[in-house]
């Protein structure tokens, strides 16, 4: 075995003990563990070498060694190698019995102060520039310290989690469910920073972060991580540890603070995202200013992951909560604005977003009574429309068509107000194709059959414009290289929306000979064939 020799420094520290400190050698303790473990069923009195220590000194030792000046990776490793042994073979009762040697001490205090530096040992680098973002070299050396720190915390909680091991009869050994409070969240915490993919994990750090996760929920007797953050049956014998966490995270939450650590947004997202009805509503007050902040930042991906946060909490908050103090209408403003936007993976965020929320603010359409007057559906399919017919980016003619059938389908008969821009955006884009799969095609000719099916009694007198541009579109079909699946699945829709148009116009489709009746403009009817 290489044995690595680690000594504390002269200075003492306020324990009642008659052990010299300074000429501690973890190294020697493993031996006498070995030995111990070696002679198991001997008397307590067969190794004082290592009960005479109290625990919280090698904690405290540990923690000492791994802040000292000039400490290489390998020491550091070699020093972590040592405790996630001692925690292995060490005996249950020096280990968490607060008595005998760990007499007067508070050991729950004492794991969480080392817990603590262990997650520091491995923590980020501080971002100090105000872009938020380090250079991937600033990272090299977090996935083995990652790695590491989770094999010396993974001992420590599955020797906690050994409920059924023995110990001595006149001690009670600390057990998991007292620590389940102070030392699960820092756990969690650690455990979510390093088992997301980003450029400070690798494949063995990710692994080592969610078997710690693991082992954390079955030590404390859950079955599923959302057990760990809400509690088990939500009951007060055993509560969840997602207030602590969002305890934990709020330092670092704060405007003038939450870019320095790359991945505190990223841990609070995973948390938010995993809590839903009815219990996202007690921590509002929590999660919707971080959420807000991000979504606010001139950086397009904070502002997309900010965004996908607002929607969680607008789906899983009831509208009461959200309309209390304003906050839907400071959302509402925030999200609107991000319509101005050109960055498309930022418009496939808001405008599910802002559909969502526009129910949470205004009354459904069809129950608003008579007369209806414009609201905030109108603004938002006004500017939607305006935006798509002006513009020239087939990403973003994506993006838009992708949402125009949901926001179609919210308005309702109030589409009406909107058909003439409408019916331009449909035309427009039914001529242009964007590629081989005809994503904005297909989603164009959904957002023409939600309209048909609801504002029909309107569409007689748009029928020549829209039969053209459908038959137009069958016709370049023919010639354009696209995959067949594709295509049928175009001529499918485009087929479906002729039937629409004839059953809207009572026949009129089919009729030949027969000219159509002008509506809002002068222009002669086309005679339309069979």
């Amino acid at each position: 075995m290489h044995v690595f020799y680690v000594l504390l420094s002269q200075k003492q520290h306020p324990f009642h003990h008659q052990t010299d400190i300074s000429k501690m050698d973890l190294s020697h303790m493993l031996q006498d563990l070995q030995q111990g473990k070696a002679h198991e069923g001997h008397s307590p009195a067969e190794h004082d070498t290592l009960l005479s220590r109290p625990v919280a000194e090698v904690l405290l030792h540990v923690q000492e060694k791994l802040k000292a000046p000039g400490l290489t990776t390998e020491q550091s490793g070699a020093i972590l190698h040592i405790v996630e042994q001692l925690f292995t073979l060490g005996d249950r009762h020096w280990l968490f019995s607060e008595c005998c040697s760990n007499q007067s001490t508070d050991l729950t205090r004492e794991y969480v102060n080392f817990v603590s530096s262990l997650t520091l040992y491995a923590a980020l680098p501080l971002c100090d520039n105000d872009s938020g973002a380090l250079p991937e070299s600033s990272f090299e050396a977090i996935p083995a310290r990652a790695c590491v720190v989770s094999s010396v915390v993974l001992a420590l909680v599955q020797r906690l989690g050994n409920g059924g091991e023995a110990v001595s009869s006149h001690c009670q050994a600390t057990s998991w469910v007292f620590l389940t409070g102070p030392l699960a969240p820092l756990l969690c915490v650690f455990a979510l920073t390093h088992m997301q993919e980003q450029p400070w994990t690798s494949e063995a750090s990710r692994t080592a972060a969610s078997n710690l996760l693991a082992s954390v929920v079955q030590a404390g007797d859950w079955e599923t991580t959302s057990q760990l953050l809400f509690g088990k049956n939500n009951t007060e014998r055993q509560p969840g540890v997602l207030g602590s966490i969002l305890e934990i995270l709020q330092s670092d939450l704060k405007r003038d603070s939450w870019k320095r650590n790359q991945a505190t947004k990223h841990v609070f997202a995973w948390i938010l995202m995993q809590v839903g009805r009815p219990w996202l509503t007690d921590y509002l007050e929590k999660v919707f200013p971080p959420s807000l902040l991000m979504s606010d930042d001139y950086c397009t991906d904070n502002q997309v992951l900010g965004v996908r946060c607002l929607n969680h909490i607008v789906l899983n908050v009831p509208a009461a909560d959200l309309c209390q103090y304003n906050r839907a209408q400071v959302l509402y403003h925030a999200l609107f604005n991000h319509l101005y936007t050109s960055e498309p993976q930022l418009i496939e965020v808001v405008l599910p977003c802002l559909i969502d929320l526009l129910p949470v603010l205004e009354k459904d359409p069809a129950c608003t009574g008579l007369p209806r007057k414009p609201n905030r559906y109108d603004e938002v399919l006004r500017l939607t429309l305006t935006h798509m017919e002006m513009e020239h980016k087939l990403v973003l003619r994506s993006v838009y068509a992708k949402f125009l059938e949901h926001l179609i389908e919210k308005m309702g008969i109030v589409i009406v107000r909107h058909l003439k821009r409408l019916e331009r955006v449909i035309i427009g884009y039914l001529e242009i194709s964007d590629g081989p799969e005809e994503q904005t095609r297909l989603a164009i000719l959904d957002a023409l059959q939600k309209t048909l099916l609801i504002a029909w009694p309107r569409m007689e007198c748009r029928l020549s414009a829209l039969v053209q541009s459908l038959l137009r579109l069958l016709c370049d079909l023919s010639t354009e290289s696209i995959p067949p699946a594709v295509r049928e699945e175009l001529v499918t829709k485009a087929t479906h929306c002729l039937l629409l148009l004839d059953h809207c116009t009572q026949g009129k489709l089919k009729k030949p000979g027969q000219e159509e009746e002008e509506c809002h403009t002068s222009e002669k009817p086309a005679r339309i064939s069979k």
